[in-house]
């Protein structure tokens, strides 16, 4: 019966691949199947190459149906990475005596992971420098984000037509308000704590000075950072590096080489070169010998699991806006995320779990009905939080019971605050013709309505939620953190922190990555060596997504603008996409300001 049903599932996959990608489609892709290396082959004294370009997220997200048919067919996902899969993988590749050196060169995008992420993949850059191995990195143009990466080489170069942009961090912030009062769009906003800014872009069209303030020390806190860990190892100053920034921002690259940022200048048929005295050169590609990170992630993978234990940590992933319900893709569904940590208590194998939160927050809703499953699995065994390059507002109210709390010393934390918005759009409808009539049986039974501005009234109805569920948060940040709770009110008002600020003010126990809090949890579960790491939620096999994804879909080449305007339209998109995400059923949240882009 099993094999019946699988040959009948695998014909009518089959079919369904036919239909949607049509003969010509079949044919590429059994020809493709066909011509796969059944596994990934090492040469001797091979190079690990690294896209700096790819995006690297805590989980695996959803693939196009594009996508899934090039990773299934070719073993390669050029888009994006998960960190633990980055980490393993180089760390896999410094104990093993076949890759001999380490390739850093820029891809044709820019990447978008945040700074947090990158310091745990520098540590892990450092590991293998250490182990004596060199380490190489390549580009035509160099901004910070592929720099702080890169200043561990051991030879940093850049192309002579290139640049490299070391001029510091800034955040640019998009306001809604002329637009909003221009077409006729109302806003009424509730809200509790100054810092709080999230509401910023509906009333105001600039940065209130409280939100000034908060943003300049939280930039400046992790561009210190970053002078910090990049200067160590060009064997600068942190003085040395700021004057560069301030003095020339953007370099050409025999300037990066005069100040001493790069190590050569060089075209890329130098760098293969210089590559090929190392390894030799490769018949077939005849270019260094090398594997990409992405094919050799397959072969770290089954060394890991093969160290791995019969008791199980579990690693649960809190990644994107947090929504009331199941939630979509990129989303933190409460309901979702909630029931997936109630399998794990309830789960024997599972003997400690590591909640990874990278989330901005969002509904308040969805972060207490996960709160209170965190509160109920820490209860039966030990629950260790990693916090990403974003945990804040509902992000921090969602770990903030943790049994111990890891971040990064660049990890934005902290925006414990609560806000309320109440769109309306009776003027732009007003003048269009349409107006509304209402009955009702209750002074407050269409107090919900967005075809007119709520009265004062019923504002205050809406204040005085937002007024209980800030007080539940610093309540509840209180005990959990064994603060006292004027202290917590202090520190509180909706303010952004940086990881380096939130430990020194209790909010967070330990500065560190996903891997301390992983070797924390087992510690704590008293589980020496003896444990394996398994990743919730779970990806789904190549079949299933096929499934969900084979109609409706392009298999067109996927499109990256890099113009600046294609930029700023692709960022008004996800503010209105976060915006779309707000379905609270109180209209409460508990989330970080829009404007946290840093470039």
């Amino acid at each position: 019966m099993r094999d019946f049903l699988k040959h009948t599932f695998a014909t009518l996959l089959g079919l369904l691949i036919f239909m949607g990608l049509g003969f010509g489609g079949l044919l590429l892709l059994v020809m493709a199947t066909a011509s796969r290396d059944p596994e990934p082959q090492v040469k001797d004294k091979s190079v690990l190459v690294f896209d700096l370009s790819q995006n690297i997220t805590d989980s695996k997200p959803n693939s196009s149906t594009r996508e899934v048919l090039n990773e299934a067919l070719t073993g390669d996902d050029s888009d994006s990475i998960t960190l633990k899969t980055v980490l393993d993988t180089i760390d896999q590749a410094t104990q093993d005596k076949r890759i001999v050196a380490l390739f850093l060169h820029g891809g044709s995008g820019a990447s978008s992971s945040g700074f947090a992420t990158l310091k745990e993949v520098r540590e892990a850059l450092e590991r293998f420098k250490a182990a004596g191995k060199k380490i190489y990195a390549y580009d035509v143009d160099w901004a910070e984000r592929e720099y702080y990466l890169a200043s561990v080489a051991n030879t940093l170069a850049v192309n002579p037509i290139g640049q490299m942009e070391i001029n510091g961090l800034s955040s640019e912030s998009m306001f809604f308000a002329g637009a909003l009062q221009k077409y006729g769009v109302g806003v009424q906003v509730t809200r509790v704590g100054k810092y709080k800014s999230a509401v910023e872009p509906f009333l105001l069209t600039k940065r209130s000075p409280a939100n000034r303030e908060q943003t300049q020390k939280l930039l400046g806190d992790l561009w210190g950072e970053f002078l910090a860990t990049t200067s160590k190892d060009r064997k600068m100053t942190v003085q040395q590096m700021q004057a560069i920034a301030d003095s020339k921002g953007i370099l050409t690259a025999d300037e990066a080489l005069k100040s001493k940022l790069a190590d050569k200048v060089a075209y890329s048929d130098e760098m293969v070169a210089e590559l090929k005295k190392i390894t030799g050169e490769d018949d077939e590609e005849k270019s260094f010998r090398q594997i990409n990170l992405g094919t050799y992630a397959k072969i770290a993978e089954e060394e890991v699991q093969k160290r791995g234990g019969k008791n199980q940590i579990a690693v649960i992933y809190a990644e994107g806006e947090i929504v009331n319900g199941q939630g979509g893709s990129g989303d933190v569904g409460g309901d979702r995320l909630a029931r997936q940590l109630r399998q794990l208590r309830q789960d024997d194998n599972v003997k400690a779990v590591v909640l990874r939160v990278n989330s901005p927050g969002g509904s308040a809703t969805a972060s207490e009905i996960i709160q209170r499953e965190v509160i109920l699995t820490k209860k039966v065994k030990p629950l260790v939080v990693s916090m990403g390059s974003v945990a804040a507002s509902g992000g921090y109210w969602i770990a903030t019971y943790g049994d111990r709390i890891f971040a990064e010393a660049n990890t934005i934390t902290g925006s414990i605050g609560v806000f309320g918005l109440q769109p309306n759009v009776q003027k732009i409808a007003n003048q269009n013709g349409l107006t509304w009539d209402v009955v009702k049986t209750g002074r407050f039974a269409d107090s919900q309505t967005i075809t007119r501005p709520k009265n004062p009234e019923e504002l205050e109805l809406v204040q005085r939620s937002v007024n209980k569920i800030y007080d539940q948060f610093l309540t509840k940040v209180s005990d959990s953190r064994k603060l006292q709770k004027n202290k917590v009110a202090e520190i509180a008002q909706g303010r952004v922190w940086s990881g380096i600020q939130a430990k020194s003010l209790g909010l967070v126990d330990e500065l560190g990555g996903l891997d301390a809090a992983i070797k924390d949890a087992a510690k704590r579960a008293k589980l020496g060596d003896d444990w394996q790491i398994e990743e919730y939620p779970k990806s789904s096999t190549f079949e299933e997504r096929i499934l969900q994804r084979l109609f409706g879909t392009s298999l067109g080449a996927k499109v990256t603008a890099n113009n600046p305007f294609s930029q700023e339209l692709n960022q008004l998109q996800a503010d209105l996409t976060s915006l779309n995400k707000m379905n609270d059923p109180r209209g409460v949240y508990v989330r970080l300001p829009f404007d946290i882009r840093i470039d």
